[in-house]
């Protein structure tokens, strides 16, 4: 399916403790009445902004996946979103990493851009990510 419009990725990450266990929620739409795609993973022990450069990663992927050529990524990290678009320095070495892995899975598009949005906006995939660390640790508690 290659959409026509630029779809839009809804990405979180999330981790209990910093780091603690951490997950992602990311969801495409195309502009339809349903999400193109949505699902979470549960990445292990690492920091919230890991699970963010994560989140935008796993969505980009499954974008191209899906034959989305333009993109717009929504994001409620505005850390994210300022080093994605070069306003803030990125110091970390761990970051700066996914940043550049990040940056280079971004110019398969045809035109990519992140956006911050406020987090009341991007409450499916914050539910997603936050639902992964749940089952997790529900599922390591059962044991």
């Amino acid at each position: 399916m290659t959409p026509t419009r630029a779809s839009e990725i809804y990405i979180d990450g999330a981790s209990r403790g910093n780091p603690g266990p951490a997950s992602i929620g990311v969801v495409i739409t195309n502009g339809g009445p349903a999400p193109l795609r949505q699902f979470a993973a549960y990445l292990g022990e690492t920091t919230n902004n890991v699970a963010e450069y994560c989140a935008l990663m796993y969505g980009l992927q499954e974008a191209l996946r899906a034959g989305c050529r333009a993109v717009t990524v929504k994001t409620d990290s505005e850390l994210l979103a300022r080093q994605i678009n070069g306003q803030y320095r990125v110091r970390d070495a761990q970051l700066r990493l996914l940043h550049g892995l990040a940056t280079h899975l971004m110019e398969a598009f045809a035109s990519c851009r992140v956006v911050h949005i406020p987090r009341e906006q991007n409450a499916l995939a914050d539910r997603l990510a936050g639902e992964a660390i749940r089952r997790h640790t529900s599922a390591v508690s059962a044991h």
